[in-house]
């Protein structure tokens, strides 16, 4: 999605699903799109495993998202200072979450301004022994 469709968006979806069940999802989107029909789901990120998940969205990284989303500070360094933490870490965090499409950068001369796209993040846990490639988290 381009990032002014992003910003009409309120939802991000965030699940675990096997590499057969994401092919499939997206072959069938595709097929929506090509009869000329919009796909009607929120945006989504999928994970092929709970591990995978959970290292990802920490509760230390969802915090850097809720008050990024909640502040909206204007860079990198005032997002630093608004979750109490080292700049270079918050940099490389918010650049991984970049890579994800959980947020994205706003250019503004020298600044990166972090935005969050979404107002609400649903985690999806299906539990489905069929998934083959998706394991669940270890205890």
């Amino acid at each position: 999605m381009e990032r002014e469709q992003l910003r009409t968006e309120s939802t991000l979806v965030v699940t675990v699903k096997s590499s057969a069940e994401f092919h499939d999802d997206v072959t069938n989107d595709i097929e929506v799109l090509e009869q000329g029909e919009k796909v009607d789901s929120p945006p989504e990120l999928s994970f092929t495993c709970y591990d995978d998940l959970m290292k990802t969205l920490t509760p230390r990284v969802l915090d850097l998202i809720e008050a990024t989303r909640q502040k909206e500070p204007a860079s990198i360094n005032e997002t630093a200072r608004i979750v109490d933490r080292d700049v270079k870490n918050v940099h490389e965090e918010l650049n991984r979450l970049a890579q994800l499409g959980i947020i994205f950068f706003e250019e503004d001369g020298q600044r990166k301004r972090p935005v969050v796209w979404f107002d609400e993040l649903v985690i999806n846990l299906p539990f489905d022994p069929e998934a083959s490639d998706t394991a669940p988290a270890a205890p």
